[in-house]
C-alpha cells in the first residue's frame, strides 16, 4: 500500500510542478493603447486566454520547453513569440496595424483608377459608354478628368501641358505603339479598342511607376477581363454602323470576340458637314481575347485588327480649289502575357506584343506610305517579403522598324530608322503602417540608336491624415525618344526629359470622392528644328525646354441625390515651352489655361431610363496672329459644349440609346489659317478653323443574350 502511494506521488509530482508555469503580459497597439479581446494562445495546445480592458492576460500551461505564443486581433497583424515557456512572464506585446485592411493608405499622387476591384475608383469602366460626350471612346471619357486638355479637333489625350505623343497606352502591361486611328487635320481621331473587353483602367497624369517608360507626361493602363462571368452575345445596330460580340466559356478557358463596322456615308448624306467628302470615313475592326488557366497561372492572348479609309477635299485659304486628302490604313496589334503566383511569395509575369501598321496618305500631289513594325517584350518578378515590404523588378525590350516612302512629281525619298531600347526597373513598396507608405523605384534605359544611357529615379509617399483622407507626394524623372516624324529625318539626337513634382490630397467616403492636386513639370532636351515643317534638310537639336504647372480638382458623388451620379473636374494650367519650330518659349496651341467638365447621370425608374448630361469648357487657346507682332500671342474664343444622352431599357437585355454632342450648337473655333502672302494693304487674310460639324447625333440599339437573361451592355441600368 505504501509502495502504491509513493509510485502515485512520483507520477503526479511532475504534473503538479508543470502546472506552475504561468504565461502573462499585456497587449497594446503602437500608441500604447490597451487592446481588449485579443486572443493569446500557445500553438498546438488548448492553453490560452483573452486580454481584458487593460490589455492584460494570464493563463497556466503544462507545456514545457520552447513554444510559440500567438497573439491575434482583427485589423492588426498577428504576432508570434518563440521562447521557452518559463520566460513568458510579464510580456509586453505591441501589435502592428494590419496593412492589408481597406483602411490602409494607398499611393494616389498622379493616378486615377477605374475598376470594380480597386479600393478607390474615380471612374468606373461603364462610364466610358454612359458619359454623354464620350461616344463609347475611353479617351473621350478620360477627357472629363482633371489634368486633360480640351483639343476637340484632335481626339487624343493631352495631359498637363504635354503633347499627345507624351502619353503612352499599355494593354495588360504591354505597350501599344499605335493606339489611335490615323486621321487628318480638324477631324478628331478615336482610340482603336473596344471598352467592353476591359475591366480595369489606371490613368496616371504624372509620377507613374518605374515599371513604365517612354512617356514624358502620362501612361494609360488598360487591363482585359481575367475571367468572364458567363457566356453571352452582344448585338449593336447603330446609325453609323453595327457591332457583334460573343463570349464563350469552358472549364479552364474562355474566348471573347468583338467585331464592328462603321461607315459615315449614310449619316453624312442626311447631315452634311463642312468637308467635301469623296469617300466618307469607313472602318472595319475585330478583337479577340483568349484566356487559359494553367495550374495557378493565367495565359491571356489579345489580338486586334482594323482597317480604315476615307477621301475628301478640305478648304484651304491658299488654294481656292482646296486640298485633296486620302488615307488608307491597316493596323494589327497582338499581345500575349502569362502570370503565375509561385511559392514563398513570388509572382512572375512575362509577355510581349507586336504591332504592324501600314498607312497610305495622299496630300494634293504627294503620296506617302508608312510601314511600322514594332515589338515589346517584358519579364517581371515580384517578391512579397511581408505585408509591409514588396519588391517588383524586371527587364524589357522595345524594337521599332519604321520606313517611309515619299513621292511627288519630280521628287522621291526613302526615309526610316531602326531603334532598339533596352530597359530594366526595380521598385519597392514599403508600408510602415496603415497611415504611412513609400514607393521607391529606379528605371534605366539604353537606346541603341543614340548610344545613350538614361536613369530615372522615382519616389511616391502617402500619409493617411484621417479615417477617409490622405496626402500623397510624388517625384520622378521621365525620358522618351523623339517621335517617328523626327527620327525618320535624323538620328543624331538624344532622349527628351521631364521631371514631375506632385502633391495630392484625397478624401473618399460614403460613395463620394474629392481630389485636389498641384504639380510642376520641368522639360529638358526637347527636340527643335528650324523649318515650319521638318524635312531632310532641317537642322535638328535637343535645345528645347519648358515647364508646366497647375492645379487639378475632382469631385464625384453618387450618394447625396437619389438616383443621381455626377462628377465635376477643374484644371488650371500654366505652361510654356520651346520645341519644334518655336522661336521662343510660348504657350503651345494645344494648352488651355482653364478646363472644366461636369458630368451627371440620372436614373428615372418610371421611364426605365438613364438621362446623361456632360458639359465641357476650355478657355481660349493660343495662335499666331500674322497681323500683329509676336508669336502665339493671341487666343481663340472659349470652347463650350453640352452633350446629352438617353438610354431606354426596352427590356432587361434590350437598350435603345440616343445622344447628341454639342446640343446647343456652340460655334467653337479651333484656330485660324492665314494666307501665305499679304494683300495690297499689308494684311494677311485668314479663315476660321471650325469643327467639321457643330453637332453629332447618334442612335443605337443594343441587345445582349446571356445565360442569366439579366446582363446587358449597360449593367447599371
Amino acid at each position: 500500500m505504501k509502495i502504491s502511494v509513493i509510485v502515485f506521488l512520483i507520477l503526479l509530482f511532475p504534473s503538479l510542478l508543470l502546472a506552475q508555469n504561468t504565461i502573462s503580459g499585456t497587449v497594446t497597439d503602437a500608441k500604447n493603447v490597451p487592446i481588449l479581446g485579443a486572443n493569446v494562445y500557445l500553438d498546438g495546445s488548448y492553453d490560452g486566454a483573452s486580454t481584458d480592458e487593460n490589455g492584460r492576460f494570464s493563463f497556466e500551461t503544462t507545456e514545457t520547453g520552447t513554444q510559440t505564443l500567438t497573439v491575434s486581433y482583427v485589423s492588426f497583424e498577428t504576432s508570434k513569440i518563440v521562447e521557452d515557456v518559463s520566460k513568458m512572464k510579464n510580456l509586453k506585446i505591441v501589435l502592428r496595424d494590419d496593412v492589408n485592411s481597406l483602411e490602409t493608405v494607398t499611393i494616389s499622387a498622379g493616378s486615377f483608377s477605374a475598376g470594380d476591384n480597386s479600393k478607390i475608383s474615380v471612374l468606373k469602366p461603364l462610364d466610358i459608354v454612359t458619359t454623354a460626350s464620350a461616344l463609347g471612346d475611353f479617351v473621350g471619357a478620360l477627357q472629363t478628368l482633371p489634368g486633360t486638355t480640351t483639343v476637340a479637333e484632335d481626339g487624343r489625350l493631352f495631359v498637363r501641358g504635354g503633347d499627345a505623343n507624351e502619353t503612352q497606352i499599355f494593354i495588360d502591361g504591354i505597350r501599344v505603339f499605335t493606339p489611335y486611328s490615323p486621321t487628318t487635320d480638324n477631324i478628331p481621331t478615336r482610340g482603336r479598342y473596344s471598352p467592353f473587353l476591359f475591366d480595369g483602367i489606371t490613368f496616371s497624369t504624372g509620377g507613374y511607376s518605374a515599371e513604365y517608360g517612354q512617356a514624358l507626361s502620362s501612361v494609360l493602363l488598360l487591363n482585359t477581363i481575367d475571367e468572364p462571368d458567363q457566356e453571352k452575345t452582344d448585338i449593336a445596330i447603330m446609325s453609323v454602323g453595327g457591332g457583334l460580340g460573343h463570349t464563350e466559356k469552358w472549364n479552364k478557358s474562355s474566348l471573347s470576340l468583338n467585331a464592328s463596322y462603321i461607315n459615315l456615308a449614310p449619316y453624312i448624306a442626311i447631315l452634311p458637314d463642312r468637308n467635301d467628302w469623296h469617300k466618307p470615313f469607313e472602318t472595319a475592326s475585330g478583337e479577340a481575347v483568349f484566356r487559359q488557366k494553367i495550374g495557378d497561372g493565367l495565359l491571356k492572348v489579345y489580338g486586334a485588327f482594323d482597317t480604315s479609309n476615307f477621301a475628301l477635299t478640305q478648304e484651304d485659304i491658299n488654294r481656292p480649289e482646296g486640298v485633296r486628302f486620302k488615307l488608307n490604313n491597316q493596323n494589327f496589334y497582338t499581345n500575349a502575357s502569362y502570370s503565375e503566383i509561385l511559392n514563398e511569395g513570388w509572382t512572375i509575369f512575362g509577355g510581349g506584343s507586336y504591332t504592324y501598321g501600314n498607312t497610305k496618305v495622299g496630300i494634293a500631289e504627294a503620296n506617302i506610305k508608312d510601314v511600322e513594325n514594332s515589338a515589346h517584350f517584358k519579364l517581371k518578378l515580384k517578391k512579397r517579403f511581408s505585408n509591409r515590404f514588396k519588391l517588383n523588378f524586371g527587364a524589357e525590350q522595345f524594337v521599332t522598324d519604321f520606313n517611309e516612302n515619299y513621292s511627288e512629281p519630280n521628287f522621291a525619298a526613302a526615309l526610316g530608322f531602326n531603334n532598339n531600347i533596352s530597359a530594366a526597373f526595380a521598385e519597392a513598396d514599403i508600408i510602415f503602417s496603415r497611415k504611412l507608405a513609400l514607393k521607391l523605384g529606379i528605371r534605366v534605359e539604353y537606346s541603341e540608336l543614340f548610344k545613350e544611357f538614361t536613369a530615372s529615379p522615382r519616389a511616391s509617399f502617402a500619409y493617411k491624415t484621417g479615417k477617409s483622407s490622405q496626402l500623397s507626394l510624388a517625384y520622378g524623372d521621365f525620358f522618351q525618344q523623339p517621335e517617328n516624324e523626327v527620327l525618320k529625318f535624323s538620328s543624331d539626337l538624344g532622349a527628351e526629359h521631364s521631371q514631375h513634382y506632385i502633391m495630392n490630397y484625397q478624401y473618399a467616403a460614403d460613395n463620394r470622392i474629392f481630389r485636389a492636386e498641384i504639380y510642376r513639370k520641368q522639360y529638358k532636351n526637347l527636340v527643335t528644328y528650324n523649318d515650319d515643317m521638318p524635312d531632310v534638310n532641317s537642322i535638328f537639336s535637343n535645345n528645347g525646354d519648358g515647364y508646366a504647372q497647375g492645379l487639378d480638382v475632382f469631385w464625384r458623388d453618387n450618394e447625396s441625390i437619389k438616383n443621381v451620379d455626377y462628377w465635376v473636374s477643374y484644371s488650371y494650367l500654366d505652361t510654356e515651352r520651346k520645341y519644334k519650330n518655336f522661336p521662343m518659349e510660348a504657350t503651345p496651341n494645344f494648352a488651355n489655361t482653364h478646363n472644366l467638365s461636369v458630368v451627371a447621370k440620372y436614373w428615372i425608374n418610371d421611364w426605365k431610363s438613364q438621362i446623361g448630361f456632360s458639359y465641357q469648357y476650355g478657355s481660349g487657346r493660343t495662335y499666331t496672329d500674322l497681323n500683329k507682332p509676336g508669336f502665339l500671342q493671341n487666343k481663340t474664343r472659349d470652347y463650350n459644349s453640352v452633350s446629352l444622352n438617353w438610354a431606354y431599357l426596352l427590356s432587361q437585355q434590350k437598350i435603345l440609346y440616343f445622344s447628341i454632342n454639342n446640343a446647343f450648337a456652340f460655334k467653337n473655333v479651333n484656330g485660324y489659317q492665314y494666307a501665305n502672302t499679304p494683300d495690297a494693304h499689308g494684311n494677311f487674310a485668314r479663315r476660321e478653323l471650325r469643327p467639321a460639324a457643330d453637332q453629332f447625333f447618334f442612335i443605337g440599339f443594343f441587345w445582349t443574350i446571356s445565360d442569366d437573361g439579366r446582363d446587358n451592355q449597360l449593367d447599371n441600368l
